[in-house]
């Protein structure tokens, strides 16, 4: 009776990556602190920055609000790539940094998902009518920023 020989002994297989520790972070910190300074990458390759009101929606990715017209809505459509850093309110303290893959999310599926994001960051709104009426007249959109990577204070506290 002949038996097949073992394969050779090698490495055992990395085990499968999860999320980022430095990310995840990161994500938690965003989720508080809702300052932040958005770079976006222009047409000729210089970069664009914007102060902007971020969150973190249920699949945790960023999520900011912006008109359509926008220089930062406008950039992300023809480049996705967009970096992050967030503050706190006193500026000076802790930090995150966060280069993601962006997303532009146009009425009218933006609509709902603009309703999430001001419930994520401010809470409830007195007239949800007339906040759907002002998203639309101003042709508002979401950014959707899914985070390949953070560093920073608070992200790697």
């Amino acid at each position: 009776m002949t038996t097949d020989p073992a394969p050779p002994a090698g490495p055992d297989p990395a085990p499968p990556a999860g999320p980022d520790p430095a990310v995840q972070r990161a994500l938690d910190f965003v989720a508080v602190h809702h300052h932040a300074v958005l770079v976006t990458h222009r047409s000729g390759g210089g970069l664009q920055t914007s102060p902007v009101a971020a969150g973190v929606d249920a699949d945790r990715r960023i999520i900011v609000s912006t008109p359509s017209r926008t220089a930062k809505a406008r950039n992300l459509r023809q480049d996705p790539r967009a970096t992050l850093c967030v503050v706190t309110d006193a500026w000076f303290g802790p930090w995150a940094h966060v280069d993601a893959d962006g997303e532009v999310v146009a009425q009218p599926d933006a609509l709902p998902l603009l309703e999430d994001y001001y419930r994520r960051l401010a809470g409830g709104h007195p007239d949800w009518a007339d906040y759907r009426r002002v998203m639309i007249a101003e042709d508002r959109v979401l950014l959707r920023l899914t985070p390949r990577h953070a560093a920073g204070p608070a992200a790697t506290a």
